[in-house]
């Protein structure tokens, strides 16, 4: 996976959901979903009215990506979704700041992400769990069980590989 650099784990980087071409998928799903929620908070007619504008544009997107991103699933901001093909999370999960999910990634129960995860392609996240900060999940990792905060984890089932600088060994 590719890093940015000083990602924080805590303020949302809003850039990473921009749409930088006419077609990129991620972050118009992305902006589907935050417009539909914006929508339902406002209320009144108009609110209604946009709210179901954006359910359809959500269904579009979701559609294209083969992708399942609940309406009313809470995300922070920052999420990126590089190649959003095949995602599925569950509607009681819980993404943080500046997350990142590659495609085929399932994120199955309650699943909380803490800030700037990273979830390479077909990771499977079996909740209830809790992802600390700063963690990497391999490709096609199986994870049943909390990751600290820091840890490189991969294989099937997923063990801690390594940690990263600055954070405890186990």
């Amino acid at each position: 996976m590719q890093k940015e650099a000083s990602v924080s784990a805590t303020i949302p980087n809003w850039t990473r959901e921009v749409p930088q071409r006419f077609w990129d998928a991620g972050p118009k799903l992305l902006r589907a979903l935050r417009r539909y929620q914006a929508a339902q908070a406002k209320g009144g007619l108009w609110g209604t009215l946009a709210s179901k504008y954006w359910v359809l544009v959500h269904r579009f997107w979701s559609l294209i990506t083969q992708s399942e991103l609940h309406l009313n699933m809470e995300i922070a901001g920052g999420l990126r979704l590089p190649h959003p093909t095949g995602i599925i999370v569950h509607p009681a999960a819980r993404i943080g700041v500046n997350c990142q999910l590659m495609h085929q990634v399932t994120l199955a129960g309650a699943v909380v992400l803490e800030g700037h995860v990273d979830i390479g392609a077909g990771a499977k996240l079996i909740g209830p769990l809790i992802v600390g900060q700063d963690a990497e999940i391999g490709a096609n990792a199986v994870v049943t069980a909390d990751v600290p905060a820091g840890a490189v984890m991969g294989g099937v089932p997923a063990r801690i590989l390594k940690m990263k600088p600055g954070y405890p060994t186990l």
